[in-house]
């Protein structure tokens, strides 16, 4: 239901833990074991009164961001961005083209000196052009923000 908003904000370099297939209490639980904020769109969603729960009330995602930096409060100047992988949040480690090079397409390999690794799942990462986008998008909340 968050996938998207646990994407951006991994992606954004904030440590998120994000399972689609975990239930409400186990959602409580692991909220409880790492001191974290528990984040959900389900109205039914139970709210302990150990775990801070935030009901995500968007189903778009700049309205979700600001949201959060209003409600949690999140601080986007603290984010770093392209340090977690977005898949399964693991902070990434640099990696070189000769460590890569099986690993991405050819004309990533010829264009870009530049990577990371995910030491967990093993994807690699690049700064392609969505990530000068990406990069812009967070710009123009920081801006948003910082009007109100």
């Amino acid at each position: 239901m968050l996938g998207r908003l646990a994407k951006w904000l991994r992606a954004l370099g904030f440590d998120v833990d994000y399972d689609p297939f975990r239930d409400d209490h186990g959602v409580i639980a692991r909220a409880r074991e790492r001191g974290a904020i528990a984040l959900t769109g389900d109205t039914e969603f139970p709210e302990p009164a150990d775990v801070r729960v935030v009901f995500i009330e968007s189903d778009h995602l700049r309205q979700q961001l600001e949201q959060l930096m209003r409600d949690v409060p999140l601080n986007l100047r603290e984010a770093k961005p392209f340090t977690r992988c977005i898949v399964c949040n693991q902070a990434l480690v640099p990696a070189t083209r000769d460590e890569v090079w099986r690993d991405v397409p050819p004309f990533i390999y010829l264009t870009n000196e530049v990577y990371a690794r995910c030491p967990e799942c093993g994807r690699v990462y690049w700064e392609g052009s969505h990530a000068s986008r990406m990069r812009e998008s967070v710009r123009a909340w920081r801006v948003g923000a910082s009007e109100r």
